[in-house]
């Protein structure tokens, strides 16, 4: 069942029974890859599998299934996911808040201090808070955004054709040659520096489209704080996909 020279569609996903319970996993074939290979990324929803020319279905499951020991553990290390749903605890530009369920039918997501550390208040149905949480949070983000990035801009005399944010699971900004930044609407959960020290590196891409030595000069000049801001997102960057 040589789905090369058959052409035969696999599934995007087979399930694998854990002690744990089901678990999906997404299929990728890749003519590149030279063998199977199962992953786990931490900035994705489930394991992936990575099947090679000529590969099948049946090797796949095989294979998945003399791994089930590696996976179960890497699976049971895995941080757990906090949802953007009533009680939860999320953080914004860096401090946790408490998602408060209002009861009012409508009405905009609104940031309100209490004794008890700062709250979300999300109006409507508690299927739809998620989206609500999630709209907020990226109008945030944008607004942030905007702001240092037309700050460093300014700094260093050059402008931004445009900004788009995006969910990312692979780098948390970057600049196009005509001068088009995107970033992660993540980095609003993340300390505010840290959010300023993406906006600036992009910013010094419109200087020097590198990671040369005058590429990093120019991102220090514009975020001091990039050293340890760089340390930050590699011990934390991935945590933020752990929300939502």
């Amino acid at each position: 069942m040589l789905f090369r020279s058959r052409r035969v569609k696999l599934p995007e996903a087979v399930m694998l029974a854990l002690t744990s319970g089901e678990v999906s996993i997404r299929l990728r074939q890749d003519p590149r890859a030279r063998r199977y290979l199962l992953r786990l990324p931490t900035n994705a929803p489930e394991p992936v599998l990575t099947i090679p020319r000529g590969g099948s279905l049946e090797t796949a499951l095989d294979f998945v299934a003399r791994n089930r020991g590696w996976l179960e553990s890497q699976l049971s290390a895995r941080p757990a996911v906090t949802p953007f749903a009533a009680d939860a605890e999320i953080p914004v530009r860096g401090v946790l808040h408490r998602i408060v369920a209002t009861g009012r039918l409508r009405g905009p997501v609104t940031c309100v201090a209490a004794p008890d550390g700062p709250q979300l208040h999300v109006p409507g149905d508690a299927a739809h808070a998620s989206r609500k949480v999630t709209d907020w949070l990226r109008r945030q983000a944008r607004d942030d955004l905007v702001q240092a990035v037309d700050r460093h801009c300014a700094t260093v005399g050059r402008q931004a054709t445009a900004i788009s944010l995006r969910d990312t699971r692979s780098r948390w900004g970057s600049c196009a040659a005509n001068g088009r930044l995107s970033f992660s609407w993540r980095l609003i959960l993340a300390p505010p520096e840290i959010l300023d020290y993406v906006a600036a590196h992009e910013v010094a891409h419109l200087v020097e489209m590198n990671h040369s030595d005058r590429f990093w000069a120019v991102c220090r000049r514009l975020a001091p704080q990039t050293p340890t801001a760089r340390e930050w997102l590699r011990q934390h960057g991935a945590g933020l996909h752990t929300y939502g």
